[in-house]
């Protein structure tokens, strides 16, 4: 899924520059970025393919800093051209950043501005993001990044509306992307939309992937929240909440459990998370109801009861927004892709309160301390339990995406 280039706001695409081409494509590199997403730009746009009707890009690879440039596996890298050659390209792709908390060089920063207000194209594949954002690049704009690291984008950039739903976000100028083969998608994306998609097509056919892939990144989110929260009062909030989603309750209840307003509850929980408190709340019982229609007999109706559901409308509708199907479709389409001699997994049933010691090992598994054992009184892992704490969650979403 994207967000069409087509809404980006009036006047956000500035008119290119005359000392830069259109089909000029600079890559910038950095130090101990990972050499998949690093090679992904370089393959689309650096190998003439011509003769299987894609028209040919010029590909100027930047370092983004003093080299030797080292990589993934140990590997060192020397880039053909400096921070200047930028200036001559149409388009500049960041494919990666080497690290989500550590600031980017400010003279690639410098450059990355330089480029916008000329008229560049902006790209940043997966943590490239943070790289845009920290240019001032990604403000009041829509952007996505790796489902992973999509709450950490969003906290530490409040002005940039995180979408981790998305395989990638076109607002015009400025393109970001989701992790890794997500890469491949927008990076076509950009081919289609400045050859069509006849050529995209044919360039699909010579990597071997799909030419446009449907659906989002719901399907690989995992319930991973920011690390930071484990070592917070609202910890204790999140697991309670995990443990009870078989019961109806509401924000107001978390909030009141955490001993703040509502108001404040909920300030407090998007500025750890990038998250709303309510749409946590909602894709935490889809992630039930889907585990449940995997390895249950329920019927749906009884799925949307042991899920906190107040109806099985409730729960058909949630879940179709959120995975793009109803649970009866999503059910049919796991049992048959499962193989015959995979027998069903045994039926959990809905959480119940955790003793504080399987309370604290769980805690303990989800910051990587010991003690992650499993729960005696449930069979399920300590770590199962409050790892689902930490879900990468749909937070900011003023603006339309996809």
């Amino acid at each position: 899924m994207s967000h069409d280039s087509a809404a980006a706001p009036e006047g956000s695409v500035r008119k290119l520059s005359g000392r830069r081409r259109r089909e000029i494509v600079a890559v910038l590199l950095f130090s101990g970025g990972p050499i998949f997403e690093s090679s992904i730009p370089l393959s689309v746009f650096g190998i003439d393919r011509q003769d299987a009707g894609v028209p040919r890009y010029r590909l100027l690879v930047c370092a983004g800093e003093d080299g030797p440039l080292r990589t993934t596996g140990g590997l060192e890298l020397s880039a053909p051209h400096g921070l200047e050659a930028i200036a001559r390209a149409g388009t500049v792709v960041v494919p990666a950043w080497r690290s989500i908390t550590s600031p980017p060089p400010e003279e690639a920063l410098d450059a990355l501005r330089r480029a916008h207000e000329e008229g560049a194209r902006i790209v940043g594949l997966c943590t490239g993001a943070f790289v845009l954002a920290a240019a001032g690049l990604l403000d009041g704009r829509p952007a996505t990044t790796h489902w992973m690291y999509a709450p950490t984008l969003a906290k530490r950039y409040p002005s940039v509306h995180v979408d981790p739903r998305e395989l990638f976000v076109d607002d015009g100028d400025v393109l970001t992307s989701a992790g890794t083969a997500a890469g491949i998608d927008l990076c076509l994306h950009i081919v289609r939309t400045d050859h069509g998609t006849e050529a995209a097509g044919a360039l699909a056919r010579r990597l071997v992937v799909p030419p446009r892939r449907t659906g989002g990144q719901e399907r690989y989110l995992d319930r991973s929240l920011p690390e930071e929260i484990g070592a917070d009062p609202l910890a204790e909030v999140v697991a309670w909440a995990l443990e009870h989603l078989h019961e109806q309750f509401d924000v107001e209840t978390l909030a009141a459990r955490a001993y703040m307003s509502r108001r404040t509850f909920d300030r407090r929980f998007r500025s750890l998370t990038g998250s709303a408190p309510l749409q946590w709340l909602i894709t935490q019982r889809v992630l039930q109801a889907q585990r449940l229609l995997e390895t249950s007999d329920y019927s749906v109706d009884e799925v949307a009861g042991r899920c906190g559901f107040r109806s099985p409308v409730a729960l058909r509708g949630h879940f179709r927004r959120q995975l793009g199907s109803s649970p009866a479709a999503y059910r049919a389409a796991y049992r048959a892709r499962r193989p015959q001699s995979e027998k069903p997994a045994e039926v959990l049933e809905g959480p119940g309160p955790l003793p504080a010691q399987s309370r604290r090992a769980a805690a303990a598994s989800s910051l990587g301390l010991p003690g992650a054992t499993a729960s005696a009184d449930t069979g399920r892992p300590a770590a199962e339990l409050y790892a689902a704490a930490r879900a990468t969650l749909p937070g900011q979403r003023e603006r339309p995406v996809g």
